[in-house]
């Protein structure tokens, strides 16, 4: 009898595969070549500025919006040819609230799921647990123009997973959300993850990306310029410390060339310089022991702000 064959590791198919995936708007390549993979319980992200073709890339993933060239495979399906199949497993939270205005909250729950022929009563279920899910347990009658941002965001994420999606996509999940709420909505996204969901989102806060990202890339002008872990990133484009000093908008640039060797690098900004070093504080004492007297100083860590400014030279924030 011949011996068994060596059992393989299994590893799980990516739900969502992107090769040389390209869209165009006339001779406008808003997505231009990108290529990537999410597995399944993963938390992937796009971080860039706004214009880089995150929201684009999230359409196309969506099955709203058919792309140029390339191939794109969401949960093995092609998204040009089994559209309504691949919504229909799919949570989407698009990137300004859409809730019914003229329906209470727990009833926008509850139509939305009878749009996926779900019963009435697994939808009624379903809606009472989301709301207690999105801590909204207390609000589950009250008209959606006297919720707050946050409530409205929440409302909105427990909206989408109302058919128990396989992935969860949310494009600029908290932009203009209050600190207080961001974080009520990551805790949020923190405990689908442990449930399971494959979650993909878009943003353009890099401590979001930090936060709710396993891996991500960094697209701008719909290319990818980096793709890894946040900590990987970091590792790779970054130093561990960075010194900010700040000297005076009007000395900023004078004092930089005094600067030049301090660090591995230097990288100056407006309102102040940055000094990337493993150790900050090492740099800020040889700076001071060289008789330059900064208006403030600061030792931090390495972000990935750093990253986007070591690959684009500018802030992702615009």
């Amino acid at each position: 009898m011949s011996p068994h064959p060596a059992t393989l590791d299994c590893v799980p198919a990516p739900v969502i595969t992107a090769t040389s995936l390209v869209k165009k708007y006339k001779d406008f390549a808003a997505v231009d070549g990108l290529d990537f993979e999410v597995a399944p319980g993963e938390s992937f992200g796009l971080l860039g500025p706004n214009g880089a073709g995150k929201s684009t890339t999230m359409r196309m993933v969506g099955a709203v919006s058919t792309r140029t060239s390339g191939t794109l495979s969401i949960l093995g399906l092609d998204p040009d040819q089994h559209g309504p199949e691949i919504r229909s497993r799919l949570g989407v939270v698009p990137q300004q609230d859409n809730l019914d205005t003229e329906l209470r909250a727990r009833d926008n729950l509850i139509v939305y799921g009878r749009y996926f022929g779900l019963p009435r009563k697994q939808v009624e279920k379903r809606a009472d647990e989301l709301l207690a899910f999105a801590q909204l347990e207390d609000r589950a009658k009250a008209k959606v123009d006297d919720l707050s941002g946050g409530m409205k965001r929440r409302l909105t994420i427990a909206r989408a997973l109302i058919n128990d999606p396989r992935i969860l996509l949310l494009d600029e999940p908290t932009t203009g959300l209050d600190p207080q709420a961001r974080h009520i909505l990551w805790d949020r996204l923190f405990r689908l993850k442990e449930q399971g969901t494959t979650l993909v989102l878009t943003t353009h806060y890099m401590d979001e990306a930090e936060q709710l990202c396993d891996r991500l890339i960094v697209v701008d002008k719909g290319k990818i310029m980096a793709e890894g872990s946040p900590a990987e990133l970091i590792r790779k484009h970054s130093s561990r410390e960075v010194l900010e000093v700040r000297f005076g908008s009007d000395r900023n640039a004078v004092v930089a060339e005094q600067l030049h060797g301090s660090g591995e690098r230097i990288e100056v900004l407006p309102d102040r310089i940055l000094v990337y070093s493993d150790n900050g504080e090492a740099e800020l004492e040889r700076i001071t022991s060289a008789g330059l007297q900064p208006m403030t100083s600061l030792v931090r860590r390495s972000s990935l702000e750093d990253v986007f400014l070591r690959l684009t030279g500018r802030s992702l924030i615009e």
